[in-house]
């Protein structure tokens, strides 16, 4: 048999000489070639603006008084009625409101189905919430006509597929609703692919937000279920009491992997916490819309006891701008620089998106441990989230102007 002949040459990736020189030639090559005006629309920066805007201008379509249950559905559209930025169903809408001659930023759930954003619907709804700094004048003041502006889309509290299991059983209470209204609806149109069995939590039959809603949805598709839970009353065809880890275990599938959400008012997820870890799930399987920053923040584990019911003073730094306002240790540090009529950028008010990231130049702050979203080099630089953060001493902030 006779020998190959064959020559293996140096590998050309391997020639030190070609890369030393490649960003010579590159430049030369830069530098060779004519310029040539950019003009005209591109495609996909129109896509990104359509879908990914900096905010919205919205119009109040349609009031809908949900009753006893002192809530608010309120339809919102642009003024020229034009499809709207789609989302994932369970994600948020940013609000920012005027009120007493400043701004304050409010999310709320969107509600309706993804499809909607479509035909340029966006649903949320409103809750009463006695002795708050928003809720009761928006029920009391918005109206049909009265223009607001909003963010596009926003959160992650919303099914994916790589991490959550095909069954999911949803928690929800009070206003909580909402995010899983906006499931409901997606997996009934086709656009959401798993199946929800969900626990609503209220104090009384006639209390139920939605109860209609859900029913028509649960009766249209089999893939949606709701069992409602009566926190002040037994009736029959109604589980009564609190939700429970066992009252979880009884509408899981048997034998069959599954997600829990969660999503309503502060006591519940106080109460669910030890409940839920008692499943022992995975914690890819467990998933809670960002709990709203407490308003008893005395009663978190670390929180020093000392501070509480004292005042002190944040001075502000916004560019040039500086200001010296007083704060309340029981009450965010957003909230005090809203209430002196300072412009600050917010979205989530609960840690979650850092829209509010400014930096502690001088003091200290708590953070409850359910908000501290912090990445760690914010952390380690100073930076915190003011929508989550409680004063602990006299504050120095440098605070980013608004740009939404």
């Amino acid at each position: 048999m006779a020998a190959l002949n064959i020559k293996i040459g140096p590998d050309p990736r391997l020639d030190m000489a070609k890369f030393a020189n490649m960003a010579k030639v590159r430049e030369e090559t830069i530098q060779a070639t004519p310029a040539k005006e950019v003009s005209g629309v591109f495609p996909i920066n129109e896509n990104a603006k359509a879908l990914h805007p900096d905010f919205l201008e919205l119009v109040i379509d349609e009031v809908i008084d949900r009753g006893c249950a002192e809530a608010k559905t309120f339809v919102l559209r642009r003024p020229d009625g034009a499809p709207l930025p789609y989302f994932r169903a369970g994600q948020y809408l940013s609000l920012k409101l005027p009120l007493d001659g400043s701004f304050v930023t409010r999310s709320y759930s969107l509600c309706n189905s993804p499809k909607e954003a479509l035909e340029g619907r966006y649903v949320i709804t409103v809750r009463a919430n006695p002795g708050g700094f928003v809720a009761d004048r928006l029920l009391a003041e918005l109206k049909p006509g009265d223009k607001i502006l909003s963010s596009s889309p926003q959160g992650f509290f919303y099914y994916e597929k790589l991490r959550d299991a095909k069954q999911v059983i949803g928690l929800a209470g009070g206003s909580g609703i909402t995010p899983f209204l906006s499931l409901a609806s997606a997996i009934r149109d086709g656009i959401e692919d798993f199946d929800l069995t969900l626990l609503f939590g209220s104090r009384t039959e006639d209390n139920i937000l939605f109860r209609e809603e859900l029913d028509a949805i649960a009766a249209e598709c089999p893939r949606f279920k709701v069992f409602h839970v009566l926190s002040e009353e037994k009736k029959d065809g109604f589980e009564s009491g609190f939700i429970t880890a066992d009252m979880i275990r009884k509408y899981a599938p048997e034998g069959k992997e599954y997600s829990v959400y969660l999503c309503g008012p502060e006591a519940m997820y106080r109460f669910l916490k030890p409940e839920i870890a008692a499943l022992n799930l995975p914690e890819r399987l467990f998933r809670r819309k960002l709990i709203d920053v407490t308003k008893t923040p005395w009663e978190c584990e670390g929180y020093p006891q000392e501070e509480k019911g004292k005042t002190y003073q944040i001075t502000v730094r916004q560019g040039p701008q500086e200001c010296v306002i007083p704060a309340s240790a029981d009450e965010p540090v957003l909230v005090a620089i809203e209430r002196a009529g300072i412009k600050a950028p917010s979205r989530c008010r609960a840690g979650e998106c850092g829209w509010c990231r400014s930096r502690l130049l001088e003091g200290t702050v708590f953070i409850p441990q359910e908000n501290e979203m912090r990445r760690w080099a914010d952390v380690h630089f100073g930076y915190i989230h003011p929508c989550c953060s409680f004063p602990t001493g006299d504050l120095v902030l440098e605070v980013p102007g608004e740009f939404f």
